[in-house]
């Protein structure tokens, strides 16, 4: 039987029993509102999509296997992140931890490392934590619906229908930053786009045309048309398999459909890494709970640039009670972080003292370095030190 919220519609020829109609006719009606101009026949969609996704659809490797857990790897590394990106990061993931027991039984320390350079450490901690819940709570077994997905840690609306609809076959619509772009052209749905609000207008049409048969390739196929044709920029309408019944086109809107969404400024800071060193070891500290990549290994970082960090290691209790002696500059980095330009210089010193010893600070030789989860501008901090070699006299 189908609950009030399971999408509804579906192929020709298939009948729906009982109310179902009614269900089926006030969510078109309702998604047809919600357009602007109108919802086109859904199986027409889901005929033209799927023959054009047959030819064109891009092969990932996550894509060669209906494994539950393999895609919802995927559909958690691919969150604010490119696919490009993505694909060397899951194949190392996956042949480190190619199971839901084996990611439940690793340490955080080596799910960390495996996610270094990804980004949002937020995702990886929820990832082992939903894995441990899935081992524990369900036998290791996932749950097959996307209502009981949602009930693990880290994993939302749009993951849940994802991995129910690709791995289970379930009618679910998913809602993501592609297929949003083909659904609201698709509909001529002008107002912005990109939060809750302003997209359950596009959910209610994505419930609407989501197949019953197939639904997980549907799903694949609406993010690969808007990934390869219906790109945000120069769309490639010539050559896409709904050009006739988008009402985008039709109206000759298409540039102007999804309504750009408002930005949030990036906020520029300039910092400065310490690398400390003392009897060939460096010292890393462990970023706090309520900073950045929390829980990860860094530099100790000072405010402002070079010259003032070379005033400041005096005045930090850490870095004081090293008594550095001369700095010197090893260059600059750049790095973004959650609506932030960072500009980081990094100085090497030479400290006379270990320093008090501490949980969240470490001594480390350079290959204990390489296998400490740290963040990704870390790591290119650790590379600059390592090309500068042994601190010269004189400071820079």
């Amino acid at each position: 039987m189908i609950a009030d919220n399971d999408p509804v519609w579906t192929r020709p020829k298939m009948r729906l029993q009982g109310d179902r109609t009614g269900v089926a006719g006030r969510r078109r009606k309702r998604a047809a509102a919600d357009g602007g101009a109108g919802l086109p026949d859904a199986a027409s969609v889901a005929r033209a999509l799927l023959a054009w996704y047959a030819r064109a659809g891009r092969d990932l490797p996550w894509r060669r296997s209906r494994d539950p857990y393999r895609i919802w790897v995927s559909e958690v590394m691919l969150q604010q992140t490119q696919v490009e990106r993505v694909r060397d990061f899951y194949t190392r993931f996956i042949d480190r931890l190619p199971t839901v027991a084996a990611l439940a039984a690793a340490r955080e320390t080596e799910v960390l490392r495996l996610w270094e350079g990804l980004g949002y450490y937020r995702r990886a901690r929820q990832l082992h934590a939903a894995a441990q819940e899935i081992v524990a709570d369900h036998g290791g077994e996932f749950p097959r619906t996307a209502a009981d997905l949602r009930g693990l840690p880290g994993i939302g609306r749009y993951t849940a229908a994802a991995i129910a609809s690709i791995a289970f076959d379930e009618p679910e619509p998913i809602v993501e930053a592609n297929s949003r772009r083909v659904l609201a052209r698709l509909v001529g749905h002008a107002a912005p786009l990109g939060n809750t609000a302003g997209d359950e207008p596009i959910w209610r049409v994505a419930a609407a045309l989501v197949p019953r048969v197939a639904p997980g390739r549907f799903n694949q196929a609406l993010m690969d048309l808007g990934a390869l044709v219906c790109t945000p920029d120069r769309p490639l309408c010539a050559g896409c398999p709904l050009a006739d019944l988008c009402t985008a086109r039709r109206e000759r809107n298409v540039d102007r459909i999804p309504a750009p969404a408002l930005r949030r400024p990036v906020r520029q800071l300039r910092e400065t890494a310490v690398v400390a060193r003392r009897a060939g070891r460096l010292l890393v500290v462990r970023r706090g709970a309520d900073e950045w990549w929390s829980g990860l290994w860094d530099f100790p970082r000072l405010p402002g640039n070079a010259a003032r960090a070379r005033r400041g290691i005096a005045a930090a209790p850490l870095l004081a009670a090293l008594e550095c002696g001369r700095t010197m500059r090893l260059g600059t980095i750049t790095h973004s972080v959650t609506h932030h330009r960072i500009e980081l210089d990094v100085v090497t010193c030479a400290a006379g003292r270990p320093g008090r010893r501490a949980a969240d600070r470490r001594w480390v030789t350079p290959r204990q370095l390489a296998r400490l989860a740290m963040t990704a501008p870390a790591r290119r901090v650790a590379r600059l030190a390592a090309d500068a070699g042994p601190i010269r006299a004189a400071s820079g």
